[in-house]
């Protein structure tokens, strides 16, 4: 008597070039340095952009890895 398990192929996680990652975290970091004028006109809240900031570089909105 032999016994099947069952296997499911689940998606790998889009690993990120070293390059992105440093890329978003340097972006994130200078966003957090803009001031209350121009976080305005980008139509951005003092807020929003320090909740942006505080993200891991790897949580990317539109990927894999968010």
């Amino acid at each position: 008597m032999s016994i099947r398990i069952a296997t499911i192929a689940l998606p790998r996680p889009r690993r990120l070039p070293l390059r992105q990652m440093y890329e978003v975290a340097r972006q994130r970091r200078e966003l957090a340095q803009l001031d209350d004028a121009i976080l305005a006109d980008l139509g951005l809240s003092r807020h929003d952009a320090q909740r942006e900031a505080a993200r891991p570089f790897w949580d990317l909105a539109g990927t894999a890895c968010a």
